[in-house]
Order: C-alpha cells, then structure tokens, then sequence
C-alpha cells in the first residue's frame, strides 16, 4: 500500500526518515498500532470504508468508553478522521499517517528481500548440480 502524502510531501516537520529514527507521529503511530484492536479498527476501515462507531464497536466484545479510547489514540495518531453526520460520528482511515513508518520499514524489506534472493541463488545452484 501506497501511503505517500499527496503531492510526495515528507511528513511533518519536514524530513523523511530512512533508517532508525522517526519523529514525534511516527512514534505515536507505532505506539497505536500495537494494540491488535486499533489494528482490526484500521482494517475494518480499510475494507469498509467509513464506518459510524456503533458499527466499528459491534465488531469488539469490550465497553463503549474502552472502544472510545481506542479511537481517540487513533485520531491522535492521525491515522484516522472523525467527521459528524447529524447524530452519527464517521471514522475514515487516514492512510497518509502511515508513511513515515512505511519510511522506517522499508529498509527492512529492502534487507529480506536481498537475503531470500541469495537464498533463491543458492537453491538455483543447487538445481544445477543434481544429477
């Protein structure tokens, strides 16, 4: 998934973070995905779409001020909006927030990606000498 701001914008504050640090979102959207529950949240919202919160809450067994709390660290994290319809608050998934983790992870890809191809290198030659 493609989370790059509009315009290849590097996040706030100005630079892109290739490697060990992230800023101040990224931290709080790391800390946000930690919780298998946003997790499932995001999800829901990436497959549905916008979605009131009575029906995001239906999908947890928990207190609607638990399910709450768990949206607010969304929101803070930017990595969801809540807009107001009449009574009914919508949650839409703010992809663009997970592009300095994106930024952070890559490296890491980059990294699995090159050790799985010496491994295909390996296996390949080793095709080669079987009789």
């Amino acid at each position: 998934m493609d989370v790059t701001p509009a315009g290849g914008a590097t996040p706030a504050g100005g630079t892109t973070h290739t490697g060990t640090a992230v800023g101040a979102r990224g931290e709080r959207v790391f800390a946000a995905l930690a919780s298998p529950v946003r997790r499932e949240v995001l999800r829901l919202l990436r497959e549905e779409g916008p979605r009131p919160v009575a029906e995001l809450a239906s999908h947890f067994a928990m207190a609607r001020p638990s399910f709450s709390e768990h949206l607010r660290v969304l929101r803070e994290a930017g990595l969801v909006s809540e807009t107001r319809a009449g009574r009914q608050r919508l949650y839409r998934l703010e992809a663009a927030a997970l592009y300095e983790v994106q930024e952070w992870l890559n490296p890491f890809e980059r990294f699995w990606r090159e050790k799985l191809g010496g491994l295909r290198d390996v296996l390949d030659a080793m095709e080669d000498d079987a009789p």
